[in-house]
Formats: C-alpha cells, structure tokens, sequence
C-alpha cells in the first residue's frame, strides 16, 4: 500500500468511527488530531473560539510569524508550508538570554519565551504545546493589553496547572483552539498547525468540499435576496 493511500484510510477509518456531529469547518483539525494520536477523545474536547478558522487562514496567508513553546512543536509543523505562506517558525526555549532570565527571575523558560514574542513577534500565532506557564503568561499580557496573539493553539499536556490554563485562554477573549482536559502534546500542537496549514492552501478535500458548499449557499441567498429585492421594486 502507498504512503498516501494509507493515510487516506487512515481518515476514512477515523470518519466513520465518529460518534459526534463535528462543525464541517472544525472537521478537519479534529481528524488530523485524532490522525496523530488515535484517541478519540478529542472528538469532544477540542474546543474553538468563534469565528477562529476564519481569523487563523487570514493570519497564515498574511505571513505572521509562528511561535511555539518546544522545539518538537517547531520541528513537527510543515516546513514547507511555513515556506509557501512566508511564515517564520520560532521558538526561543534554547536561547541563552531566555535562560539566563528565567534562572534570574526563578521563573519557566516558557514564561521568558512568551515575554520575548510579545516583543519581537506581537502579531503571532502562538503554538502552545507542552508549558501550562507559557498559557498563563499569554493570558497574563493580553490582560495587561501587552500582547494580543492572532491566535492560540493551547494544548499542553500534564497534570499541573494543564486544564486551568487552558481555561484561562478559553475564557479570555482570544482566538483560540484549545484541548480540555490534562491531554494535548507538542505532536498535537504541530497536527492543529498543519490542518491550518492544508486548509489555508486547499490542500485539505474535505475543507475544499465545505468550502464549495459555502459558497453554494451564499450564492443561492444572494440569488434570493436579489429576487427579494426586484420584487419589492415591482410592488
């Protein structure tokens, strides 16, 4: 069997073992998600803000810079479609001015790392996959009105301060995709960056099915609203 024939059944498999009725415009992380993982959990635990897939393929076919909080995240999101969209992929957890401030301050690299993106990469879509700190500290800038990232991807995994985290952002005000709960992982925050990625390109058949069925309703209420409106002249 083919690479990619393998991944088509893979999909095929993960669709018909849903048990819930997934948003069409969600669909496609959730599958890449439960893709990655096999867990069907996150079928009901992953959670969007609204109207976030509309503000995330804005921000990606802008070019923002990417941050995220390890460098496993950085090294599992695609590359090439960083390229294809001009979008700089960073992470700061290994930089020597963010450790020698962390152990200065007695605080999380993660912490530091959220602090040098507000500054050096404000408009970003934050990556969020392994530091409940690297949440906390976002949430605790957007407060302050320091830092307003065009989107969160917080999923990271853990005992300690996991879920309340993730609550804070969810609760906050951004654009978000969050996973509830104690799961997540650097490989589920880089699987959330690469459906965007493929959505954001068309490369994603189920979102490219979506999205010419979206187009079909508008244009059919456009098509009625103008009939609406020649009618009303003629009365």
């Amino acid at each position: 069997m083919k690479p990619m024939d393998i991944e088509k059944e893979s999909f095929a498999i993960i669709e018909k073992e849903l048990t819930t009725n997934i948003p069409p415009e969600y669909k496609p992380i959730v599958k890449r998600v439960i893709h990655t993982t096999a867990d069907f959990s996150y079928e009901t635990s992953m959670t969007f803000s609204k109207g976030v897939i509309e503000e995330a393929l804005k921000a990606i076919k802008e070019g923002v810079d990417i941050v995220t909080d390890t460098n496993m995240a950085k090294s599992g999101i695609s590359h090439k479609m960083a390229e294809k969209f001009s979008c700089s992929l960073n992470c700061y957890m290994a930089d020597s001015d963010v450790a020698s401030e962390a152990a200065k301050r007695e605080v999380t690299r993660a912490t530091v790392s959220v602090e040098k993106a507000a500054k050096d990469n404000p408009d970003c879509i934050m990556v969020v996959g392994n530091a409940p700190t690297a949440l906390m500290r976002i949430r605790e800038l957007y407060d302050e009105g320091i830092f307003v990232p065009r989107l969160v991807i917080g999923v990271p995994v853990g005992f300690v301060n996991v879920a309340s985290a993730k609550e804070e952002i969810i609760e906050s005000g951004m654009s978000y995709i969050v996973a509830r709960g104690r799961k997540g992982g650097s490989n589920v925050a880089a699987a959330i960056m690469n459906a965007l990625f493929y959505m954001a390109a068309d490369d994603d058949k189920e979102w490219r099915r979506y999205n010419r069925n979206l187009c079909l309703c508008r244009r059919q209420s456009c098509g009625i609203y103008a009939s609406v409106r020649q009618g009303s002249k003629r009365d």
